[in-house]
C-alpha cells in the first residue's frame, strides 16, 4: 500500500480533489490518501500545511515509508507507483533538488492567498518528499520541537545530515512557469497558482488540469443543486 500524505488548504480545495483524482486514475497499486492540514500549525507562509508536512514521520509513529506531496497545487501525470519504487532505505528523505531563482516576485496573484514569492536556498525541496519515517534524523521533529524551529531550517532540512538527503528525478516535481515546458513531466506543480485562479487559467498544463476537474465532476447530475 502506497501511503500518500497530501497538503490540503480549503482555499485550494478543488486542487486537492484534482490531485487525488489524477493519482487514482493512473496508479497500478493501492494508495491510501491522508490529506494534511493540522490546525494551529500555520505560523507564516501562504498555505495551511506549510509546517505540518514535517510531522509525517511523527504521525506515522516513526515507522515505514510515506510520500508527501503539496497536492493541492499539483497534477499527477504518471503512475505514482513509479515514484514509490524509487525509495532508498539509506536516505532519511528524497527530494527533487531544485536550484533556481524565481522569475516571479508574487504568487497566487489576484486571490486571498496572494503573497511575496521569495527565492531562497533549497526552495521547493520539501514540496515533494519520499520520507523514510524510521530514520533517526526524524526523531527530533515533534509537535513540540517544531514550534521552536524556523521555517528556513525546516524547509532546508538543516536537521538532516547532507548524506541522507537523496535526489529524485526532476520530472516528479516540475515547477510550472518556472521551468521550460516538457511533455515528460510526471507531476506538474503549479507552485505560483492553480489554473482555478484567473491569473493562471492558461498556464502550461492548465488544459490537463481542467480536464481532471471535468473528470471529478462528470457524474454529477446537471440539475443537482
Amino acid at each position: 500500500m502506497i501511503r500518500l500524505f497530501c497538503g490540503h488548504d480549503e482555499r485550494e480545495a478543488i486542487g486537492t480533489h484534482v490531485f487525488i483524482s489524477s493519482v487514482l486514475r493512473r496508479t497500478s497499486q493501492p494508495v491510501s490518501f491522508l490529506p494534511l492540514n493540522i490546525k494551529g500549525m500555520q505560523r507564516d507562509g501562504s498555505n495551511a500545511f506549510i509546517y505540518s508536512r514535517f510531522l509525517v514521520p511523527w504521525i506515522s509513529g516513526y515507522k515505514g515509508t510515506a510520500i508527501f506531496a503539496d497536492g493541492a497545487d499539483m497534477l499527477c501525470r504518471a503512475d505514482i507507483a513509479e515514484l514509490w519504487d524509487l525509495q532508498d532505505p539509506h536516505m532519511a528523505v528524497q527530494v527533487v533538488k531544485h536550484d533556481y531563482i524565481s522569475q516571479y516576485t508574487r504568487k497566487y496573484v489576484g486571490t486571498s492567498m496572494e503573497a511575496n514569492n521569495e527565492s531562497y536556498s533549497r526552495k521547493n525541496w520539501s514540496s515533494l518528499m519520499i520520507i523514510n519515517c524510521a530514520h533517526y534524523a526524524w526523531r527530533k521533529i515533534t509537535p513540540e520541537s517544531i514550534v521552536d524551529m524556523s521555517g528556513p531550517d525546516l524547509h532546508r532540512f538543516t536537521f538532516i545530515d547532507e548524506r541522507y538527503i537523496g535526489m529524485l528525478p526532476f520530472a516528479w516535481n516540475h515547477l510550472v512557469m518556472e521551468y521550460p515546458h516538457s511533455q515528460n513531466v510526471k507531476i506538474a506543480h503549479f507552485t505560483l497558482g492553480i489554473p482555478a485562479f484567473k491569473e493562471y487559467r492558461h498556464c502550461p498544463f492548465a488544459g490537463e488540469w481542467q480536464d481532471e476537474v471535468r473528470e471529478v465532476t462528470r457524474h454529477i447530475d446537471a440539475n443537482y443543486e
